[in-house]
């Protein structure tokens, strides 16, 4: 599959906007050869309704498609009509009778399958799936693993990555949309496999499993003597308990150390490989779009398939001939009573016969009159209006400083919708919105 970003005619040139490489969604979405999209990018930027826009639109595009969502407000399990979302893949009713017709395509309906990682479980299942039940059963109960199952750091997104795997081994989907975890650091994603997988396999662990190697006399020998100091100072640290906890885990799960090792060496190569998409997802705002241009290098460093930028929120204006300075200026005349008046607008007003002979009191006495409320209220609006139009140039400065740093990144923009998308019609209206490629926003 070619990762190069597709581009159209160029519509800044209209706007004038900085030109950019226009990303086709569609043409994306119905490749073959594309069986992995990962959404990504900072917390609070709509990742999880463009992964499930886009997956909707595949599916209903003829695509058997699950998408893999880590959001913990389960706002995608509402939009999709569904009670709740768990580690199993769900079919998503609704969507068999909106086949949308794709070039070359067959006319069979595809399929939507949804679901929520359950960190712990993904996590129960690997231990699971590489030992017997015996040792199994030992390490699900044993109080150290249920701490960093539940809680160490990276854990999550590395079980994101682990089921993404697993889903991509059961080769039953055309195609996987991820929804990356909500963090801090967008760059966490792509550390995670690496990071638990060399805590899993560091120096710490084989030395807390050395004595369990060694066995016997010669392992308590060797706990007692060789490790008697850091042992001694761990236990006044994590307390006695605790060091026998993770003692008996590390022991226990010694044969799985070198799996997670390989797994995560395995995940990150999937995440490399041709079918793979990654789609960095921002708002137009400066650190959302900051943060965006670090993953999109580190992306490339990483040598990770980066298709394009997905710039949501958006906003617009019908009236971008009406600048700011003009819409405030004409909202000082009418705030002023009289001055109104004056404008060559107004001269049949001015001249009628109800007005002639009147005083100047009586004129800004009807200036002050019914008509007034009009005039304020005409004035608020443009304010509001001077208000956006200044929003749209900040939007564009920022947009327009990302794009000189990264010119190659094909992007398409969403319109801010005026509230919250909750159920299907939502969101193929959001995936009508990315498939329109639209840079330019009316």
């Amino acid at each position: 599959m070619s990762q190069e970003p597709q581009t159209a005619a160029d519509p800044d040139a209209r706007s004038g906007r900085s030109p950019a490489p226009t990303l086709h969604v569609d043409a994306l979405l119905d490749d073959p050869e594309t069986r992995i999209v990962v959404c990504c990018g900072s917390g609070g930027v709509g990742k999880t309704t463009t992964a499930a826009a886009l997956a909707l639109r595949a599916a209903e595009r003829g695509r058997k498609v699950v998408v893999l969502t880590i959001d913990p407000a389960k706002r995608l399990a509402q939009s999709m009509g569904i009670d709740s979302l768990d580690n199993v893949p769900r079919r998503v009713k609704g969507t068999e009778d909106r086949r949308r017709e794709a070039p070359g395509k067959s006319a069979e309906p595809g399929e939507l399958h949804a679901m929520m990682l359950d960190m712990k479980r993904t996590f129960d299942e690997v231990v699971e799936s590489h030992t017997d039940p015996e040792r199994a059963a030992q390490i699900l109960a044993n109080p150290f693993y249920q701490t960093v199952s539940g809680g160490f750091a990276g854990t999550q997104e590395y079980m994101a990555m682990e089921k993404l795997g697993q889903l991509r081994a059961e080769d039953e989907w055309d195609l996987i949309v991820v929804d990356t975890p909500p963090s801090r650091n967008a760059l966490d994603f792509l550390d995670a496999p690496k990071r638990l997988g060399s805590f899993l396999d560091g120096k710490l662990i084989r030395l807390l499993t050395a004595p369990a190697k060694l066995g016997g006399r010669a392992g308590m020998a060797f706990l007692n003597v060789g490790m008697s100091m850091m042992t001694g100072t761990l236990g006044k640290v994590l307390g006695g308990q605790l060091l026998k906890d993770a003692q008996t885990f590390v022991s226990a799960m010694d044969t799985t150390f070198g799996g997670f090792r390989t797994r995560a060496d395995a995940t990150f190569k999937l995440l490399q490989a041709p079918g793979t998409a990654f789609l960095v997802v921002a708002a137009p705002e400066r650190d959302a779009l900051r943060e965006a241009a670090y993953f999109v290098e580190r992306l490339a460093a990483e040598k990770m398939p980066l298709v394009g930028l997905v710039l949501n929120r958006v906003h617009g204006s019908g009236a971008t001939r009406l600048s700011a300075e003009r819409a405030l200026a004409a909202a000082e005349n009418l705030a002023e009573p009289g001055i109104v008046d004056q404008t060559d607008g107004n001269a049949d007003v001015r001249n009628s016969p109800e007005t002639e002979g009147s005083s100047d009191s009586g004129r800004e006495d009807s200036a002050a009159g019914p008509d007034r409320p009009v005039d304020e209220l005409t004035a608020g609006l443009l304010r509001l209006h001077a208000e956006r139009m200044r929003l749209l140039a900040r939007e564009q400065r920022t947009r327009d400083r990302f794009i000189s740093h990264h010119p190659e990144v094909a992007i398409v923009e969403v319109p801010a919708l005026p509230g919250d998308v909750h159920d299907l019609t939502g969101l193929r209206d959001i995936g009508d919105r990315l498939a329109a490629g639209h840079t330019e926003l009316s």
